[in-house]
């Protein structure tokens, strides 16, 4: 049995995937520098966050989140720290050439950690997980089968989308030939500006 309001959540997650949030800027940036190889793994990292959140949510923590805004207010300013970081190595970061084969400099582990580190460190995410959710499981009935539907729908959504993202940053690499830093200093200067939104608009 599908939870309730199962197409109400395919196109609220699927209206989140599509819009450029964090996640999408950092994907874009590591496709232009890395390759779509790469971006895999960062994806892989971003679903496990995903995961992790919605365990914790459902079957550990429950409604710690909504009554403790410092525990918000904590990952907030890790999640701003980490978006300032990724900036600053997305800014210093070479482009690759579009006829290399070799494409990384970073290990698989550094990719993955750092579409871990976006996703769990996002106000957004813990948002979403807490408060809408588990809005679409029944607790009265088998919540556990509705809660592995509802995430694996979810990761499966996110990757999809993540990769897609890539695949298309992929695509554009060669417009940018000529201006190999544009790209790493628009997404740097958007995660900055993603940053600052969040540390003066998300209040607990």
């Amino acid at each position: 049995m599908l939870p309730q309001d199962f197409i109400l959540f395919l196109q609220i997650i699927i209206f989140l995937f599509i819009t450029p949030g964090t996640p999408r800027i950092v994907i874009i940036s590591y496709s232009m520098n890395y390759g779509v190889k790469n971006c895999v793994w960062t994806a892989l990292g971003d679903v496990t966050a995903n995961f992790v959140q919605a365990t914790l949510v459902i079957f550990v923590i429950g409604s710690f989140f909504s009554d403790q805004p410092l525990f918000l207010n904590t990952f907030k300013w890790i999640g701003i720290f980490y978006l300032c970081y990724l900036a600053y190595d997305i800014y210093k970061s070479r482009p690759k050439d579009v006829n290399s084969k070799n494409f990384s400099s970073k290990s698989f582990i550094s990719f993955f950690k750092d579409g871990f580190l976006v996703a769990g460190t996002s106000p957004k995410a813990w948002l979403f997980f807490p408060f809408i959710f588990p809005q679409f499981i029944d607790f009265s009935t088998n919540y556990i089968a509705q809660f592995f539907i509802l995430i694996l729908t979810y990761m499966l959504l996110d990757f999809i989308s993540l990769v897609g993202y890539a695949i298309l940053a992929n695509k554009l690499i060669t417009w940018i030939k000529a201006n190999p830093r544009v790209i790493n200093s628009i997404s740097a200067c958007v995660l900055i500006i993603i940053a600052i939104i969040i540390a003066f608009t998300q209040q607990y």
